[in-house]
């Protein structure tokens, strides 16, 4: 087998089982030395140093590091003493997480909050401890793990969408500050059957979407020919990509009607015929002074 990550130097987090444990089996396979970070609550601890002990029987390498995603200091602390020991940080896989589901009527602000700083925050930290490391070194890959919930929707996990979409945000403008320095950020939704999702699914399909058919995904995600900015959905062995995308829409003259113009072209606004997927935020700039232009260099002629 090709070893794609011979001697990079990985970190994730919530590694101590489900995604997070055959994220890190799967990076140390291809040749990473894995950091499996989890909480230092005892049955996490013991689910990280398991995880330690299976990748070196193995013949890979790795050690466990116990931190909170939720605490900036935690996460330094462990960029800091993965440096330490293996001299440098190539990649971060932001995988830690928790679900506090509950319709939005029901959702206290305690559960809603909770959720944003473990997905959101937590991955800021995570990264914010890796930045500067990785910017002076000229490399680095980064993962944010989103959701199909943020991408999609799904009843009852309004804070978990929430969250999983702040994340495909937080990636789009990383990985235009960091494409200078070599440093490539994507995202990874999965569908696996972790203890996150043991009570969503049936069974029949809890079989299928056994987390270590996701981990391949992440080694396309993170490898030196990796790709930036992308979206990649990855569950029971089959892969797909998911666009933010941007219609052509309308450009509307009048702007006494406009309101009740728009309302009469909701259908062509939405038309997904020449659809673009922008390099940035600034190409809804263009497009639409770009149609704005357009529309008052025809009326000028009409005029003419």
């Amino acid at each position: 087998m090709k070893k794609l990550l011979q001697g990079r130097v990985a970190i994730i987090t919530g590694a101590g089982g489900g995604l997070g444990r055959t994220h890190a089996i799967e990076l140390a396979r291809h040749g990473a030395r894995v950091v499996v970070n989890d909480l230092a609550h005892e049955s996490n601890a013991a689910g990280a140093s398991a995880v330690v002990d299976e990748i070196r029987r193995a013949g890979g390498q790795a050690i466990a590091l116990t931190g909170d995603v939720t605490l900036a200091d935690d996460m330094e602390a462990l960029a800091a003493h993965t440096a330490e020991v293996w001299g440098r940080i190539d990649i971060l896989v932001n995988n830690a997480g928790i679900l506090r589901d509950r319709t939005f009527a029901k959702m206290s602000l305690d559960e809603f909050r909770l959720v944003m700083d473990v997905h959101v925050m937590g991955a800021v930290h995570c990264t914010k401890a890796v930045w500067g490391r990785m910017q002076e070194q000229q490399y680095g890959r980064i993962v944010m793990t989103t959701s199909s919930s943020g991408l999609y929707g799904n009843f009852g996990q309004s804070n978990y969408g929430a969250a999983k979409m702040a994340l495909v945000g937080l990636m789009q403008t990383l990985a235009l500050e960091g494409q200078r320095r070599n440093i490539r950020v994507n995202c990874l939704a999965p569908s696996a059957a972790t203890a996150m999702t043991e009570s969503l699914l049936p069974p029949e399909a809890l079989a299928r979407l056994t987390p270590d058919q996701v981990s391949p995904g992440l080694v396309a995600l993170v490898g030196e020919h990796a790709p930036t900015r992308m979206i990649l959905l990855a569950g029971a062995g089959s892969f797909e990509c998911a666009h933010v995308t941007m219609t052509r829409g309308v450009h509307l003259t009048d702007r006494e009607s406009a309101g009740e113009a728009l309302c009469d072209n909701l259908e062509a606004v939405k038309s997904r015929v020449g659809e673009l997927v922008p390099a940035s935020g600034w190409e809804q700039y263009q497009l639409e002074v770009e149609k704005a232009t357009e529309s008052a260099g025809q009326a000028t002629g009409a005029l003419g």
